[in-house]
């Protein structure tokens, strides 16, 4: 039987890629050929792709052979039909693993009985593909505990006194100063400065928990923008569903709108006139999509850039019309926020939500243009309030209704060779019309996360040094949004109303990440702000540098060192070190930038 599978290897050979695994298909049935379709179990209401033909069995005790390579990202649906009459013979449904070798045997269960049985058998199994990323988050924690205990040793003045007599031989100068204090220092206990010396201007306090947050966004952006080692879970989802690079996006346009009403109070109290900030809200809007447009953009890699196939939408092109609505919004409606509000009976109960009852306002009218336009729109050639994602989807019916509404609003106003050409809903269900997901009408949903963020950014400022009321409101808005995701999807991938769906940035998309967003900041704020129990690093140096970050990381992308050429380029585990390494990368940089106090804004 080796000898016979070596043969055939050498005969029939197929080269493997990452993700495939090899399938020997064995017809031993006489007289019947055998045309083998396939599809994945993540594909929707997916019409089954033709994958081989397989001749019949010549003479018993032989049988027709073909190899083929197979998916091993989600489980494989195989249905085995007779090429003449195209009658199904039999069903397999398997998850197949990594460069596994495997074979299906296709006979009869007995001898002069028609019934007949699909049996798998492993010929060699397949590798751990996942392993590396076990290793590399174990890697990670290892050196998080390591630095932890560090830490925690060097806040022991005895460890602390038995390392500094280690390294510096001025021991006593040092002691004497620890107990009579330095000349020209501030008193660590009453705050009196000492002869000699000026009062450092106090610094106002910033939210770390802010920046962290947004550090987490945006090295998650990285990573993934890199290719996450390969690994399908670091991808962007085919249509429903969540990955983790679905996180990453929504995140980061929540924080922006945290920080849009955090620093606007800031300016505004600094005396700072509205239509000063408003001219510098449109300034800064408009060089993040010209930046999006002009220099981080996808077609570039089809060489100069050409206007007539330049891609309008974009991440920062959202980010920018995103920001100059929200922020717009909050000028339009901003009202001086009282220090102490704590002591003052004016202050309502649920003043975060009854200041903002005319943005709230002008969100829900929003949202029911996201949904009007979704659900009533009438689309040529596809059915009204379709969701799908076309090509093989939904059996085949809709082909080129990718995206409903979304779509077809996007090829009308801005024609198909400015959007985005290669939509994560090619991979599985192989839509053939260009589809952005950064397109016009997910642009309003984006608007509503950054106008949940701005309310996590009001709950922080109103509720100032009142911990508990603070935690009361992030958990109280990560559990409404929750629900409301939970009704709108029912629980499912692609059962409910309105699926999650980052393709769409459907509402229970948003809903559903804020609702995460809301858990993050309910766990970050008591841990890096309150407690002091972690400092946000590493992610907090990225997150005070993010526009730099991003800019660089997309321009710098295919850079040494941020990549260099694979000895085996079909390895996860070699682009997993890769992408890792040139994420790191990104971190240091901005650690070196911040210790230098440069900080890119625009």
């Amino acid at each position: 039987m080796l000898l016979f599978y070596s043969y055939l290897d050498k005969k029939r050979h197929v080269e493997l890629k990452m993700d495939e695994a090899l399938l020997l298909i064995h017809n031993e049935l006489l007289r019947t050929n055998l045309t083998v379709y396939w599809k994945s179990e993540r594909c929707y209401h997916c019409l089954f792709q033709m994958l081989a033909d397989v001749s019949a069995s010549g003479q018993p005790g032989k049988a027709g052979i073909a190899a083929v390579s197979v998916s091993t990202q989600h489980g494989s649906i195989l249905q085995f039909n007779s090429t003449l009459e195209e009658k199904e013979v039999c069903r397999l449904q398997y998850k197949f693993g990594e460069f596994g070798n495997y074979s299906v045997l296709v006979k009869h269960i007995h001898k002069g009985v028609n019934e007949i049985a699909c049996n798998l058998v492993v010929n060699e199994n397949p590798v751990d593909s996942n392993l590396p990323v076990i290793i590399a988050f174990l890697v990670g924690l290892a050196v998080i505990i390591a630095g932890s205990i560090l830490k925690f040793l060097l806040s022991l003045d005895d460890f602390n006194n038995w390392i500094f007599k280690a390294i510096n031989s001025q021991e006593t100068d040092r002691l004497i100063n620890s107990e009579l204090g330095s000349p020209g220092t501030v008193d660590p206990l009453s705050g009196d400065t000492q002869p000699g010396t000026r009062r450092p201007p106090p610094s106002p306090h910033r939210l770390r928990c802010v920046d962290t947050f947004r550090g987490i966004a945006l090295i998650l952006m990285v990573f993934v923008n890199y290719g996450g080692g390969k690994y399908w879970y670091f991808r962007h989802a085919s249509w429903n569903g969540l990955t983790v690079a679905d996180l990453v996006f929504p995140w980061f346009v929540f924080i922006m709108g945290s920080s849009i009403f955090l620093s606007m109070t800031s300016v505004l109290q600094q005396g700072c006139s509205k239509l000063k900030l408003l001219g510098k809200i449109a300034w800064r809007s408009f060089l993040l999509i010209c930046i999006g447009i002009v220099i981080v953009n996808p077609n570039y890699c089809l060489g100069p850039l050409s206007w007539d196939k330049v891609r309008v939408p974009g991440v920062l092109q959202r980010l920018g019309v995103t920001y100059f609505v929200v922020a717009g919004l909050e000028l339009l409606f901003a009202k001086p926020v009282l220090e102490n509000c704590a002591s003052e009976r004016s202050c309502s109960a649920l003043r975060d939500l009854t200041s903002s009852w005319p943005q709230w306002l002008l969100l829900l009218m929003l949202e029911s243009l996201w949904l009007g336009l979704t659900f009533f729109l009438p689309v040529p050639g596809c059915p009204n309030g379709y969701l799908g994602p076309g090509g093989i989807g939904d059996f085949g019916k809709y082909p080129n209704c990718t995206g409903g509404a979304a779509g077809y609003i996007d090829r009308l106003l801005l024609g198909d060779d400015h959007l985005y050409q290669h939509p994560s809903s090619a991979v599985l269900y192989h839509t053939k019309v260009a589809y952005d997901p950064e397109g016009i009408l997910g642009t309003i949903n984006s608007i509503v996360m950054a106008f949940l963020g701005v309310q996590a950014g009001k709950i922080l400022l109103y509720y100032k040094d009142q911990t508990k009321d603070i935690l009361i409101r992030f958990t109280a808005w990560c559990c409404i949004l929750g629900l409301i995701s939970v009704a709108l999807t029912k629980i499912s991938e692609n059962e409910g109303f309105i699926p999650v769906n980052k393709n769409l940035w459907s509402i229970s998309y948003v809903t559903t990440l804020s609702s995460f967003a809301f858990l993050l900041m309910l766990i970050l704020y008591p841990i890096v702000d309150v407690r002091g129990l972690w400092t946000g690093t590493p992610f907090f140096y990225p997150g005070m540098n993010s526009i730099l970050v991003y800019v660089g990381h997309e321009v710098f992308q295919n850079y040494f060192p941020f990549q260099w050429k694979l000895e085996d380029n079909q390895s996860h585990k070699e682009h997993l070190t890769q992408n890792i390494v040139a994420t790191a990368l990104w971190v240091l940089i901005a650690y070196i930038l911040y210790k230098k106090k440069i900080f890119l804004k625009i």
